[in-house]
């Protein structure tokens, strides 16, 4: 089973240009750097989805945080 883990943009750190960038994303305090290229759109202070080291679409503040109550009731380790 595959899982996308929500997390906050909080920096680009590298732009290539306007489709490859890298960001840094905090999932809980823990900072990953994050490859942006399937969501261009995206922008520090956005709640991504983030599967395997990319992030795969942007969701609300609210669906984030749900997302990660209910890893945490099941007992996950993010």
């Amino acid at each position: 089973m595959c899982l996308a883990v929500p997390g906050l943009l909080e920096k680009v750190v590298i732009e290539l240009d306007e489709t490859f960038r890298i960001g840094n994303v905090s999932f809980e305090g823990i900072i990953k750097e994050v490859n942006l290229a399937l969501v261009p759109e995206a922008k520090v202070g956005d709640y991504l989805l983030v599967h395997v080291g990319a992030a795969i679409g942007i969701i609300d503040e609210i669906e984030a945080k749900r997302t990660m109550e209910v890893l945490k009731e099941l007992g996950e380790e993010i």
